[in-house]
């Protein structure tokens, strides 16, 4: 590394979205270069609300490889981090920076350390995908400061050996991950289908029933599903490969009933799948199961799908309403059905686009407390049956784009000095 000798430091921070899968990667054909057994397609979810932002550092003067997540330094020596490290180090070229008046050849980087930091701004390992916004962003930052020549799809094909569905984050909008034939993964990769302004009326409400890290971790879910379960091969060579056919149709053509149909009943047959997986594994609770309940019963109203729900490997529920003015609606009912706590701060409980409460017509607790029952539910609640504080908060999102560099220094998670948190 030639320049001011031992002290200069070298950093790029990137942002990196997180994605739903709305056509479910549930099981492996190899463990060790995660190589999944079907395809899955994902909306990439607006990065202003759900996003890690990821500070990769490299100077002569640090003697190993380091990692902070939110603040806490973690242990790079995971075979997951290894590979993305090897993977990306192994592309790496030439990199010159005039202004600092540095210089590193591309041999050289076999040679240096790293400092990375890594800030998730919504929960870690509670089923919202940090780990496939964490890896993409780890791949995608290092990629920046090594000046790889590899485009997003190459390095989602990185991005993958880290956490599967991290492919996925490498795109905007909506994504599908080609689960590729070779033995060696190089064709199992991310495409994206279409960008975020493609279907840009869809909004999204996630309901975060809990922030919790879950019990059964994916890998090892998905491990022993693949072994016990009966159903996981019909899944992955029957049914997945016609529904994905449908999904991109569905996208493509901006048809809401099919997406909605595809999405929730790919959603209920991956649970399924769990449960069929001996021991069995339970994602969802009976919060989850209530809000399904309360979306289906709108719908079968309705006569159309107004909204699709989707879970991931947690009890956190998505919700894709077709358009802004049902995302009002559906917030009304959710508000009605899973109030907060009496002394919970609204602006606490609603994150993310807030401007959706206004279209709601709600403004404090008083007019949380005032909704009227919707019109499909029967029998007025009572106050005492209402689930109240079964929801921690809601995110109201949108699909958005992939992952940017953030030029301003100021959002940079190193100190530029020390190459430490800041």
């Amino acid at each position: 590394m030639v320049g001011e000798p031992e002290k200069q430091i070298l950093m790029v921070t990137a942002r990196t979205p997180t994605n739903i899968a709305v056509i479910k990667y549930w099981g492996k054909r190899d463990e060790t270069l995660i190589l999944p057994i079907n395809d899955s397609i994902s909306v990439t979810l607006d990065p202003n609300h759900l996003c890690t932002t990821t500070t990769v550092s490299v100077s002569p003067s640090f003697d190993q490889d380091r990692m902070w997540l939110n603040g806490k330094e973690i242990s790079l020596q995971g075979g997951r981090f290894q590979s993305c490290l090897r993977e990306i180090r192994a592309r790496a070229q030439d990199v010159e920076d005039k202004k600092k008046g540095v210089h590193i050849k591309k041999e050289d980087w076999q040679k240096l350390h790293l400092h990375i930091a890594s800030y998730n701004n919504f929960p870690t390992a509670a089923g919202l995908a940090s780990s496939a916004a964490g890896l993409a962003c780890l791949v995608f930052s290092l990629a920046k400061l090594m000046n790889l020549k590899e485009d997003n799809s190459q390095l989602s094909a990185i991005a993958r050996q880290g956490s599967g569905s991290a492919c996925r984050s490498l795109y905007g909008g909506f994504v599908k991950w080609v689960m590729g034939k070779e033995d060696n993964g190089s064709d199992s990769l991310a495409v994206q289908l279409a960008d975020e302004k493609h279907w840009d009326e869809l909004v999204i409400i996630i309901a975060v029933v809990s922030a919790r890290q879950k019990e059964t971790s994916s890998t090892s879910g998905m491990r022993d599903t693949v072994e016990t379960s009966a159903l996981i091969q019909h899944r992955a060579k029957e049914v997945v490969p016609k529904r994905v056919v449908q999904m991109e149709d569905a996208i493509q053509n901006r048809d809401f009933p099919s997406f909605a149909r595809l999405a929730c009943t790919d959603s209920n047959q991956f649970h399924a799948v769990c449960l069929d997986t001996y021991p069995p594994i339970f994602y969802m609770n009976d919060t989850s199961h209530r809000i399904i309940s309360c979306v289906e019963k709108w719908n079968r109203a309705e006569g159309t799908p107004q909204v699709a729900y989707t879970f991931d490997a947690g009890p956190n529920a998505v919700m894709i309403a077709r358009n802004r003015k049902t995302a009002a609606l559906l917030l009304q009912r959710l508000l009605y059905n899973f109030p907060p706590q009496s002394d919970t701060d609204l602006d606490s409980y609603i994150i993310g686009d807030k401007s959706i409460l206004k279209d709601a017509g709600i403004k404090d607790m008083k007019d949380v407390e005032a909704l009227a029952p919707p019109p499909e539910v029967k029998d007025n609640i009572s106050p005492t049956q209402k689930s109240k504080g079964d929801v921690s908060y809601f995110i109201c999102t949108r699909p958005g784009g992939g992952p940017v560099v953030l030029s301003d220094e100021t959002q940079a998670l190193l100190d530029p000095l020390t190459g430490l948190p800041k």
